[in-house]
């Protein structure tokens, strides 16, 4: 009970300081989750802290099935040069193998569509700490996604139809895991202008079933734009009550 009632204590610290305090995120990974695990062996109040691969797993407090992969290293976000930087982890693939987390508080096991990631530019975000948004994607993004794959191909390109209001380039890339294909590295050498402006962007990566039957993914990328009113909040494509939990 000791513990819960810290765990409780320490999501109630983060429920009112991260709308005014951009740190907040990052203070109860260094301050709470780090030290605990170092000290007592206990993640709390993250899911899991894995200090050798050097990221966390934190149940987010919006939604039933959102989980945040953040490292504990301090990268303050998509526009973060050490985002790119030689040697720097795939946090992209680390949220994607804790996927199980989402799939756990939704009680069933999820096929890989209706999985998904994302990380949204620096105007469309409240915390300075790099966080991927791990929960299921948004059933009419998961059908328009089936329907058109065969527009999606191993280079970007304009995906045929709005997701979410809003336009996306997208390409495919195929596995079962993304080890080995950072979607960061992609879109900032793939997509013109993007290595020189990654904060105006957002990425989004959905687990797909690719039309010969291999594991792939739909990489997906948006450029905030002040004139339109798009913020590149990629994170508008999950949906965070996870409905195709229910179907």
């Amino acid at each position: 009970m000791h513990r819960v009632l810290l765990a409780l204590a320490a999501l109630l610290a983060l429920a009112g300081p991260a709308r005014a305090d951009p740190d907040a995120l990052w203070k109860i990974v260094d301050q709470r989750c780090v030290p605990n695990t170092r000290e007592y062996g206990e993640p709390k109040p993250c899911a899991k802290v894995d200090l050798a691969a050097g990221y966390v797993v934190l149940k987010d407090l919006v939604g039933d099935t959102q989980y945040l992969v953040m490292p504990t290293a301090k990268i303050t976000g998509i526009e973060d040069p050490a985002v790119l930087a030689a040697g720097t982890r795939n946090y992209f693939a680390d949220a994607w193998a804790e996927r199980h987390f989402t799939e756990d508080a939704a009680k069933r096991k999820l096929p890989r569509d209706a999985l998904s990631l994302a990380v949204n530019s620096v105007s469309a975000r409240s915390q300075n700490q790099l966080h991927i948004h791990v929960d299921c994607v948004r059933p009419d993004v998961r059908d328009a996604l089936t329907r058109r794959q065969a527009a999606i191909g191993d280079a970007w390109a304009p995906f045929p139809v709005a997701l979410a209001g809003q336009h996306y380039r997208a390409r495919l890339v195929a596995g079962e895991t993304l080890d080995g294909a950072d979607p960061f590295r992609l879109v900032a050498d793939g997509i013109p202008g993007a290595h020189a402006a990654m904060g105006r962007r957002t990425i989004v990566v959905v687990g797909l079933v690719l039309a010969d039957g291999r594991p792939g993914f739909a990489i997906l990328s948006d450029e905030a734009d002040p004139a339109t009113g798009d913020r590149a909040a990629g994170e508008d494509l999950q949906d965070h009550f996870c409905a195709l939990a229910k179907e």
